[in-house]
């Protein structure tokens, strides 16, 4: 079987925004929301203290994602990602 993704950090990239966007989009029948926001601000923490290199190329990484995604709502979910995780600061 032959991966379809360049490299290992693009997979988990896209792992990552998958379930995010799973998350950010649950009803409190999927998933209780307190958890959700837990699941959310672990995650933002956890990109906010990479190295700036890593940040960077997380950013590149969804920022391509962004430009191929054709649904207009995980579009947008993509674009506001840097900024909603804290990858990027808001005058950004």
């Amino acid at each position: 079987m032959t991966s379809s993704y360049p490299s290992l950090t693009r997979a988990l990239a896209e792992a990552l925004v998958d379930v995010l966007w799973f998350i950010d989009g649950s009803e409190d029948e999927q998933m209780d929301q307190d958890d959700a926001v837990k699941v959310m601000e672990g995650i933002a923490h956890m990109v906010r203290t990479l190295p700036n290199d890593q940040r960077q190329e997380l950013i590149e990484l969804v920022g391509e994602m962004a430009a191929a995604e054709t649904d207009p709502a995980r579009h947008e979910f993509l674009e506001e990602f840097p900024k909603d995780f804290g990858l990027i600061d808001d005058e950004s």
